[in-house]
C-alpha cells in the first residue's frame, strides 16, 4: 500500500471485518459441502423395521459426524416412504473424497448423491450417477460467484489481474473454483494455478491460489495477500453493509443451481422415480418440512428448468476438463 492513509484505512477495515471473517470461518465449516480433505468415513443407519431392504443417501465431506447429523432424518424420511419397495431402513454414508464417492455409487452402496454441480458432474463422469432434482440448499434455487477486491487496490476489471494473483477455495468447489475458472476461461484470460501468494505470475496470465476457505478468502484479501478473491454471493452477502462499501465487485459469474440430487446408474426405474415424488412433495406437508429444515434448510426440490440447463452445465464442465 502506498502512504500512511492507506495503511491506516485498510487497517480500520481489517478490523471492522476480521470478527466476521472469524464467525464465517465457524459457520462455513459447519455448513460447507465442499471440503474435500481425507477423513474417516462413516455410517448411521435407522432403527430396522420388518422390511430388510435399506435406502442409502450420500454427501462428500471431511466432517462426516456433522453430516450424518442433518441427513440421517432424511434418509429416516425416504425409508417411511418406500415400504412398497421392501425398504425398512434408511442409511447414510459420508464419503472422506470424490473417489470414494464414486465407488460406492459404482458399487451400489450408495443410491442416492447431493452435492454442488461441479462435483456432481465428475462424480457422474466416473459413476454413471445421473442427476435427478435441484436441491434449494439453504433456500437458495441457485447461486454464483463473485470477483471481490479493496477499493483501494487499482483494479477495476479481470484484465487488470493480469500478472496477478487470485485467491480461490478448493479445487472441487464450483461457487469458489469451477465458475470463476469458467468466467477467466470464457473472457480469453490464461488462467495459472501458483503454489504461493507470492509467486512470481507472467504479465499475460492470471494466476491463482487455494486457500481452502471462504473465510481465508475473504482475509487474504483485506490483508493484502493476494489482490482479489472470488467467493459465493452468499458469503458476500453476509458481510456488513458499512464494509461492503470497501469493497469492490469486479466481475461475476454465471448461475447455477445451488445443488443437485443425484442417484446411481443402475437404480430401479421405479424406485427413482418414487423417490422423486417423494422428494417434490415434501415441502407439502409439515413432517417434510420438519425434515427439510433439519437437512441444512433445505426449501425444497425441484425438477432442473429444463433439460438444456442440464447440458449447460455439461459444456461448462467439459471446458474446464479440457483446459
Amino acid at each position: 500500500m502506498i502512504g500512511s492513509i492507506l495503511v491506516e484505512r485498510k487497517n480500520t477495515i481489517f478490523s471492522q471485518l476480521i470478527g466476521r471473517v472469524v464467525l464465517l470461518g465457524a459457520c462455513l465449516s459447519l455448513i460447507s459441502c465442499q471440503s474435500r480433505s481425507t477423513s474417516v468415513s462413516e455410517t448411521i443407519a435407522s432403527p430396522t423395521t420388518q422390511s430388510t431392504e435399506v435406502i442409502v443417501i450420500g454427501d462428500i465431506s471431511s466432517n462426516p459426524a456433522k453430516k450424518i447429523t442433518r441427513y440421517q432424518p432424511m434418509a429416516d424420511y425416504l425409508a417411511n416412504n418406500l415400504s412398497e419397495f421392501g425398504i425398512g431402513r434408511g442409511e447414510v454414508k459420508i464419503a472422506p473424497s470424490l473417489n470414494t464417492m464414486v465407488d460406492w455409487l459404482k458399487s451400489g452402496k450408495v443410491d442416492v448423491y447431493f452435492d454442488s454441480p461441479y462435483p456432481a458432474m465428475i462424480v457422474s463422469d466416473r459413476s454413471g450417477s445421473k442427476p435427478l432434482l435441484r436441491r434449494w440448499k439453504g433456500g437458495q434455487a441457485e447461486y454464483y460467484g463473485v470477483f471481490l477486491t479493496m477499493n483501494d487496490s487499482g483494479l477495476e476489471t479481470l484484465s487488470d489481474l493480469q500478472g496477478k494473483t487470485v485467491a480461490f477455495d478448493d479445487p472441487y468447489s464450483t461457487s469458489g473454483y469451477f465458475l470463476p475458472l469458467v468466467k477467466l476461461v470464457e473472457s480469453g484470460f490464461q488462467a495459472v494455478e501458483t503454489k504461493s501468494d507470492n509467486a512470481s505470475v507472467a504479465a499475460n496470465r492470471i494466476g491463482y491460489i487455494f486457500t481452502g476457505d471462504d473465510a481465508n478468502i475473504i482475509q487474504w484479501i483485506i490483508s493484502g495477500k493476494v489482490e482479489a478473491g472470488v467467493v459465493d454471493i452468499e458469503t458476500f452477502a453476509e458481510i456488513p453493509s458499512e464494509s461492503r462499501k470497501e469493497i469492490t465487485l469486479l466481475a461475476k459469474t454465471k448461475t447455477v443451481p445451488r445443488q443437485m440430487v443425484s442417484v446411481r446408474q443402475d437404480l430401479d426405474t421405479e424406485l427413482r422415480e418414487k423417490i422423486k415424488t417423494i422428494l417434490i412433495n415434501m415441502e407439502q406437508t409439515e413432517a417434510g418440512k420438519e425434515v427439510l429444515n433439519k437437512f441444512e434448510k433445505t426449501a425444497k426440490f425441484d425438477d432442473f428448468p429444463t433439460e438444456q440447463s442440464i447440458e449447460e452445465l455439461r459444456q461448462l464442465y467439459e471446458l474446464i476438463t479440457e483446459k
